[in-house]
């Protein structure tokens, strides 16, 4: 179960990483942030932020042109 849902379906890159930053920064550590987006940029550039950042990439899939993201929160 997710803490919070960000809903960037029909947001052009990079909004998808941007909106996904920002509401990571109002979380807690272990919170899970599920994001859900439609830009194709968005499959590689929010695990690669992920990569670089104190935060987990807890699953991934893509459906129908929808990307869907659980992230950890980290600290």
């Amino acid at each position: 179960m997710v803490d919070r849902t960000l809903d960037a379906s029909g947001l052009r890159c990079p909004m998808p990483l941007l909106k996904t930053k920002l509401e990571l920064n109002g979380m807690s550590p272990g919170q899970e942030l599920e994001v859900i987006a439609t830009d194709a940029g968005s499959a590689r550039d929010i695990p690669a932020f992920i990569e670089l950042s104190a935060h987990q990439l807890v699953s991934r899939s893509e459906a129908d042109g929808q990307y869907r993201f659980v992230i950890k929160c980290g600290g």
